[in-house]
């Protein structure tokens, strides 16, 4: 079955927000993911049509076993993804979460795994090496900015 990166987002958010919250509702996915309530409904329907979710319209929104394996692997990418971004490379976490937000539905989980093995290897076998790597760089962002005029 082909998931699209839109249905993957929409698999996450209800995640996220079944974690969260304990409920998963309409006007809660359309706040998050910014778009208006009959798209969200739209989506519902085609996530419930191939067998993602449990939806009938004014009923509770359960994800099935299938969507919550799918919903758990984008959000583990994402958590992965914002961790190698702002701990290995430094990447501050506003860029860092709209970067791992994209890469998340496109990165292999082969690919996933072997940065999760890297960081963890850096962290605990070159952690000097990488401390000042970060520092050097902080370093230079500073630099930057203190030689660009104000906006």
């Amino acid at each position: 079955m082909e998931i699209t990166k839109r249905e993957e987002e929409y698999l996450e958010t209800m995640y996220i927000l079944q974690k969260n919250k304990g409920i998963i509702r309409v006007k809660d996915i359309s706040k998050k993911l910014g778009v208006r309530p009959p798209s969200v409904v739209d989506a519902l329907k085609k996530l419930s049509e191939k067998g993602l979710i449990n939806y009938e319209k004014y009923d509770r929104i359960l994800l099935t076993e299938k969507g919550l394996e799918i919903a758990k692997e984008t959000y583990q990418k994402h958590v992965l993804l914002m961790k190698f971004f702002t701990e290995i490379l430094g990447i501050p976490p506003e860029i860092a979460e709209e970067d791992a937000c994209q890469f998340e539905h496109y990165v292999h989980e082969i690919t996933a795994e072997r940065m999760k093995e890297f960081a963890h290897y850096i962290q605990e076998h070159c952690p000097y090496i990488l401390k000042q790597f970060l520092k050097e760089h902080m370093e230079k962002e500073e630099g930057k900015a203190q030689k660009s005029p104000p906006k």
